[in-house]
């Protein structure tokens, strides 16, 4: 019903596509906000489309009587599973008001100059890698199809197509609320902007890695000014590296030689690729949402590494407990669990027991229900099984269903299921269908062929 606060998590295999209404004084469905919060997969299109589409008929009218509205679409960051579905084919019938991005998508942002080195540092090296073709590793053959993607199609339908041409996006960061922006929303509901914090270089990059990135290459290029680069009068888009021949092994030097030399490439390569990965993912755009007496956490895929350090690379959920601990050390009432159940994107202690600030965080936000009470906070990951190992991670999706309500044994909903990857599923899935996990997106497909899973709240 158009007067209570509602979630809806659309399963778009692996990838987030979030709906979020927000009720408005009239209780009526046009009264109220309507926002969407990433649109993207690694896995079918049509999946996407038909999350669209259902989307499509849950939204009021716009003023030109024809598309459907929606008050706010918020990227969280630049990842293929969070922005695929920002084709402009699928985004002719909506009419959007507003478009949020994280302050280190902005091509002219200086605090995240250092970020677009890096960034710039992997693109040439995975070009480079591409060349090797058949010779590459799997997971190394995966990190080059990440930027073989081009994003450059989905980011310009972000910053013109989405609005018309006529506006810009927003560019957001830690400490802004929907208020600095002028949107209206209910007297009780408020959009608190978390993470990532303005000067990103500093708190993400940290100043040990920017060392070591100006001793690859070079400090001249290093202390450059990051010009923004244009085409045809455009912003600097993240292009696709141009296709490449493989390779054929060179003559002139052994062959135990010209392997250690690709081993030398892959590494290198490998490792800017994963900092460019990680950079991305804490750059997610951490959004807390207030009603009434209630909080919703959505966190993108911001990643935790340890405690805060000055000076040291610092993962987003480790930034925000240093810096919005005001906000985010209280208890919430849903939790969208992030980067699809991987280890490293929902602090926790690893089963360790140890007094850890991952293990602070989680207590703070998702505390364990004292002895006789049962948890009332509420979950959800958009996951599926198949493109990496420790994605979702069963631990952790068992840690998190001690804490909230809602949970499912999936076991016997799965007992007849034919996995693609039987390997994979018997390794990472099989052992922990008998434990309660938060609702999944996978499974409930799976378990009554739902295209979405809804958390509501009075």
């Amino acid at each position: 019903m158009a007067n209570e606060f509602l979630i809806r998590v659309y399963d778009v295999g692996l990838g987030d596509c979030i709906y979020v209404r927000i009720p408005g004084e009239s209780g009526d469905n046009n009264d109220a906000f309507h926002m969407l919060i990433d649109c993207g997969t690694w896995s079918s299109e049509k999946l996407l489309v038909a999350a669209l589409k259902q989307l499509a008929s849950e939204l009021p009218t716009a003023a030109d009587g024809e598309k459907k509205r929606l008050d706010l679409v918020v990227v969280t960051h630049e990842h293929k599973d969070h922005i695929a579905g920002f084709d402009p084919a699928l985004w002719q019938g909506f009419t959007v008001g507003n478009v949020w991005m994280n302050c280190a998508m902005n091509p002219k942002h200086p605090q995240a100059g250092k970020t677009r080195k890096v960034r710039r540092v992997a693109e040439k090296a995975m070009a480079g890698l591409a060349s090797l073709g058949p010779a590459l590793s799997p997971r190394l053959a995966e990190l080059v199809s990440v930027f073989e993607i081009g994003n450059a199609g989905a980011m310009k339908a972000l910053r013109h197509a989405l609005l018309n041409g006529d506006n810009e996006p927003t560019y957001v960061h830690a400490g802004q609320t929907h208020e600095d922006f002028g949107i209206e929303l209910h007297p009780k509901a408020k959009i608190h902007i978390l993470a990532p914090e303005l000067d990103f270089d500093r708190f993400y990059l940290g100043e040990v890695a920017q060392t070591t990135l100006k001793g690859v290459i070079g400090t001249e290029a290093f202390a450059t000014d990051d010009a923004v680069e244009t085409e045809e009068g455009g912003e600097h888009e993240t292009a696709s590296p141009p296709p490449m021949e493989p390779v054929p092994e060179p003559k002139n030097i052994g062959a135990a030689a010209f392997r250690a030399l690709r081993a030398r490439m892959q590494s290198s390569a490998l490792a800017f690729a994963e900092l460019d990965g990680k950079l991305k993912n804490n750059s997610s755009v951490v959004l807390l949402i207030e009603w009434k007496d209630k909080r919703f956490l959505f966190v993108g895929d911001a990643e935790w590494h340890g405690a805060f350090k000055k000076k040291k690379m610092n993962g987003s959920w480790n930034v925000m407990w240093n810096e919005r601990k005001e906000l985010l050390g209280k208890p919430i009432d849903f939790l969208k669990i992030g980067h699809h159940g991987s280890e490293n994107a929902t602090p926790w202690d690893m089963g360790s027991g140890e007094d850890t600030e991952e293990a602070k965080i989680l207590e703070a936000i998702l505390p364990l229900p004292q002895a006789g009470s049962k948890p009332t906070a509420r979950a959800v990951v958009s996951t599926e099984r198949g493109k990496y190992r420790t994605i979702p991670r069963g631990r952790l999706l068992k840690e998190i269903a001690r804490r909230v309500d809602g949970v499912t044994n999936y076991a016997n909903d799965l007992r007849d299921y034919i996995p693609k990857d039987v390997a994979d599923f018997e390794a990472y899935e099989r052992d922990w269908l008998k434990e309660l996990q938060p609702p999944r997106t996978d499974f409930e497909r799976i378990r009554n062929n739902n295209g979405f899973i809804d958390a509501t709240f009075d």
